[in-house]
């Protein structure tokens, strides 16, 4: 087959829409599958393109055997709605215009969201080349901004709502990434034949050969329990309790608190550092992905954090399978299906959100028995291999677009029978 696979984020940017499609592509190019990435310019979450791809308008490129194609962006750090939006829309008539006449012949088109703009390009290229559409749910989203409070007039979000439906009434199928979400869907008269869920999940051979010890030592950090924070410094995250626990925990001189990463709030959790004279805090710039794997293992303990608020119970942070991969044991404050996933592994503490005495209490018990968390880390392990190796997932994808692809196409109808819900709670 050849598939087309649209997407804003794609290698070499950090996050988990860019490890998901280069991952899941390379294992449907290795099963011989046709795979092209149609993307942007690398910019996210800086807002900075790299040199080598500065003054041009599209280019094309082969990846680990995936054609890439990537199209003008006008660039924008990871802050700020009105600057983003510009930025995904852009790409999406860039994508369109530029890659469209370049792609050729396709079986399927998916376009991965958020945010809208990218499903209707690949919508719009699915009319064009009469071909199957697939729309990938990774985030509720306007959900999202909305209960962030990112957006709170109630026109633009009845707008962006009306347009989300639109685009469900047109895909040929759904693919979100947890229970929840195909869960909120079919609650608001999406069919549910038309959903399938394709967890995010991890390429276990990147954490094969990593050792621990000599990572801790190359970094000179042998002498320190190491606190990781990874991924977006942003407004989903709540960190600022983690300073708060940090705070603290100020007087335990061998606890070291790590952020990686860049992000909206990055600025202002360094100011709160510098304001609160939080010695036992470190903040790194966001690594490339190759990185990862022994940025982990610098790890004692990692945490995942989301801010307490109702949509958040339907995510699961994509982090926890290559935090688990790597065999550390994790602090988790969250809940949710996230919250039952890292239960049932055994290899985490589940703590309350934005709680600050909890975290430290949870810091504290690891710190002073080591002996439990190489357990978390080694039941962890073992329960990522058993259902979240991302070779098992591309292949259950691929039986989605195969089963697509060899029914004859349809241009898509609204829905017969019952109506989708704008009305009901997301």
């Amino acid at each position: 087959m050849k598939i087309g696979y649209l997407c804003h984020y794609f290698y070499p940017e950090m996050g988990a829409p860019a490890a998901r499609i280069l991952e899941l592509s390379r294992e449907w190019v290795q099963m011989g599958h046709q795979v092209t990435v149609v993307t942007c310019f690398p910019n996210h979450p800086t807002g900075v393109i790299p040199k080598e791809y500065r003054g041009r308008f599209f280019m094309r490129e082969m990846h680990q055997g995936i054609r890439v194609f990537r199209n003008f962006v006008l660039a924008s750090p990871n802050k700020g709605i009105w600057r983003r939006t510009i930025c995904h829309l852009s790409f999406m008539f860039s994508s369109v215009i530029l890659s469209l006449p370049r792609l050729g012949k396709i079986d399927v088109i998916i376009a991965s969201s958020p945010t809208f703009f990218t499903g209707f390009a690949a919508l719009f290229i699915s009319w064009i080349k009469k071909t199957p559409f697939i729309f990938e749910v990774r985030d509720l989203w306007p959900a999202a901004i909305t209960e962030l409070g990112v957006i709170k007039s109630k026109l633009p979000i009845r707008i962006l709502e009306s347009w989300e439906l639109f685009l469900y009434r047109r895909a040929q199928k759904i693919v979100v990434v947890t229970k929840s979400f195909k869960e909120n869907l079919v609650a608001r008269g999406v069919p549910e034949h038309k959903i399938e869920i394709i967890y995010n999940g991890v390429d276990l051979e990147r954490f094969s050969h990593v050792d621990s010890r000599r990572i801790k030592k190359k970094y000179q950090l042998e002498e320190r329990f190491v606190v990781l924070y990874t991924g977006a410094l942003g407004l989903s995250h709540s960190l600022e309790y983690v300073l708060q626990a940090a705070d603290r925990l100020r007087q335990a001189e061998n606890i070291l608190f790590l952020f990686v990463g860049e992000g909206a709030m990055k600025e202002t959790l360094q100011t709160m550092a510098r304001d609160l004279q939080l010695q036992n805090v470190w903040f790194w710039p966001g690594q490339p992905r190759e990185m990862m794997p022994e940025i982990y293992a610098l790890a004692d303990i990692c945490l995942v954090s989301l801010k307490k608020i109702p949509l958040f119970a339907k995510v699961i942070p994509s982090k926890i399978f290559e935090i688990m991969a790597g065999g550390r044991p994790l602090v988790a404050c969250l809940e949710g299906e996230a919250a039952q996933i890292l239960e049932e592994s055994g290899s985490a503490i589940i703590i309350p959100q934005e709680d600050p005495a909890a975290l430290e209490k949870a810091i504290l018990h690891l710190l002073i028995d080591p002996s439990r968390g190489e357990q978390m880390g080694k039941r962890g392990a073992e329960y990522v291999v058993r259902h979240y190796d991302r070779k098992v997932l591309s292949r259950k994808y691929e039986e989605i677009i195969d089963s697509i692809h060899n029914n004859s196409y349809k241009r898509p109808n609204y829905y017969q029978g019952r109506r989708i819900s704008k009305n009901k709670s997301l």
